[in-house]
């Protein structure tokens, strides 16, 4: 009977296997395929930037042997000619920026409403207006006639010409009939009673013909002085101005003062 030997077979020795070596192979594995793939070319510099993994041997001397070398000076020779091929871009030495800016224009607020008060001011002054114009366009139609020059109370009692007539007044406010002769003789120091009806007593009673200019134009409610040829001078009424005009009494009595 033969007898059968059978030997026993072993693995060779390995480097032992721990959490750390396992991580370093696939690091450099995947540094490796990187390395292969990942070339940067800058061009403005000419440079050649390549990114080569660390060695697989330094870790494990069964890895893939080493990247093969590249031509660095071929690729910045292309890049070179790329840049001297593209278009020059130039721009002055001062640039001036212009900005179309939209016109803004302020609106002014519409003034507020003038109050009650200055409305009648207003009012005042317009009808103020209203009686001047009346006065001059009363002027302008009985002008002052020649027997004024030289004659003392006309040239006086012409001074207030287009004054308003205002009832029971006796200065250049305002006159009424007998407030303005009155008014007229105070000048020349001649003092008359206030009313007309008083006035009437208050001189000498000369016929129409005898009457000269300066005398008194009395008839029943009103008074005003002779301005000679058939003219007057007077505060007629409200709403009318002191002015000459033509003796409008049928039979008026004439009344010489002093």
């Amino acid at each position: 009977m033969s007898e059968s030997i059978t030997r026993a077979r072993h693995r060779a020795a390995r480097r032992p296997s721990t959490p750390l070596t396992e991580l370093a192979s696939a690091a450099s594995e995947q540094m490796g395929t990187v390395g292969r793939r990942t070339a940067v070319v800058a061009a403005s510099s000419g440079l050649m930037v390549s990114m080569v993994a660390v060695p697989a041997t330094a870790v494990d001397r069964d890895a893939a042997p080493a990247l093969a070398a590249v031509d660095t000076a071929a690729l910045t020779a292309s890049a070179r000619a790329v840049l001297n091929t593209s278009p020059v871009v130039a721009s002055p030495a001062e640039a001036v920026f212009t900005v179309d800016a939209p016109v803004v224009t302020a609106e002014k607020p519409a003034p507020p409403p003038a109050p009650e008060r200055t409305r009648a001011a207003s009012r005042t002054a317009e009808r103020a207006a209203s009686t001047e114009r009346a006065a001059v366009s009363e002027v302008a139609n009985n002008p002052i006639p020649q027997s004024v020059s030289g004659n003392a109370v006309l040239e006086v009692a012409a001074r207030y010409v287009g004054v308003p007539y205002v009832s029971g007044g006796s200065t250049p406010d305002g006159f009424d009939c007998s407030g303005f002769t009155s008014y007229v003789y105070a000048q020349l120091g001649i003092d008359l009673p206030r009313t007309s009806s008083s006035q009437r007593n208050a001189g000498q009673v000369v016929s129409r013909a005898d009457a000269q200019p300066g005398d008194l134009v009395w008839s029943p409610g009103h008074i005003g002085i002779y301005a000679g040829d058939n003219q007057m001078i007077d505060a007629p009424r409200p709403g009318k101005t002191v002015q000459f005009r033509s003796i409008w009494q049928s039979n008026p009595t004439f009344i010489r003062i002093g």
